[in-house]
């Protein structure tokens, strides 16, 4: 599994960039009566940038900062900002906050002046911010492995709303199951598509590697990723470089089970099962 999303406490930082401006962390706010608060209709990415001995690395952020805009393209919302000015924005956001490893938060969103279920006359706000944030599901995890359940709750089907874009009201369902799997014993779940097969887990793709290939769900269940790729850069105050595009080849990842995968890093998957007080048949 790659993924995104954590539970951790947000550790304040200095600066989050609002469309195109620095602010204090602090001043960062929006009007109650924002659009996507109350229907959900913001995209967002959720992208790492790691410490090396270059300085900060960003993984694939062009790529990531494509696939934001797809996704309001999807969702007929139209960014005031291109991919570039999105790029160089978040490469100024890391390094005004001087900090060498921490979680990319991109939000692209309806803004306060319209309500209602037609947002076409809505203003399109950006934001980016960045803070600390460990591993998705504890050092624990990493080095003995995490229990998982199959959710009772099913992945949207891709009639119903495309799952291929990021979007805030999407992750209700996986919040649903997270809180399911969590409340029943276990670290994270499971969830199937509306056929039965395999999707994704809550904030992470599912996958596993078998005779060196990695095996994932087909494209209507989760999203694909390739091998992983930093775009290097340096320290913070000597800038920060993102890149993104073609991706050279790479070794083939060995192994011979289910992988809660986040960040490039292993962990092993405990299937477990279904225990008394799990909402429906696990």
């Amino acid at each position: 599994m790659a993924g995104h999303e954590g539970g951790t406490l947000v550790q304040k930082v200095d600066k989050i960039w609002m469309d195109g401006e620095l602010v204090d962390w602090d001043d960062a706010k929006i009007h109650v009566l924002t659009h996507t608060l109350h229907y959900g209709s913001g995209v967002f990415e959720g992208i790492r940038a790691y410490a090396t001995a270059a300085g900060p690395a960003v993984f694939r952020l062009t790529d990531h900062i494509r696939r934001l805009l797809q996704s309001a393209k999807m969702l007929m919302i139209e960014s005031p900002f291109s991919v570039e000015q999105i790029v160089e924005a978040t490469k100024e956001t890391v390094r005004v906050n001087n900090i060498d490893a921490c979680y990319i938060r991109p939000l692209i969103y309806l803004g306060y002046g319209e309500m209602g279920l037609n947002p076409l006359p809505c203003t399109v706000n950006v934001s980016i911010a960045v803070w600390p944030w460990g591993t998705y599901l504890g050092e624990e995890g990493i080095r003995h492995g995490v229990r998982t359940k199959v959710s009772s709750w099913k992945r949207q089907d891709p009639n119903m709303i495309p799952p291929a874009a990021k979007v805030t009201g999407l992750y209700v369902n996986s919040s649903l199951a997270k809180v399911e799997a969590l409340k029943a014993g276990y670290d994270e779940a499971i969830l199937l598509n509306s056929q039965g097969h395999v999707s994704e887990c809550t904030g992470e793709n599912l996958f596993i590697v078998k005779g060196g290939r990695i095996i994932a769900p087909a494209l209507g269940g989760g999203a694909r990723r390739h091998h992983p790729r930093l775009d290097h850069g340096h320290r913070p105050g000597s800038g920060v470089r993102g890149g993104g595009g073609e991706h050279p080849p790479q070794r083939p990842l060995r192994g011979r089970r289910g992988l809660p995968h986040r960040d490039g890093r292993r962990g092993r998957a405990d299937p477990g099962g279904r225990r008394p007080g799990d909402r429906g048949a696990g």
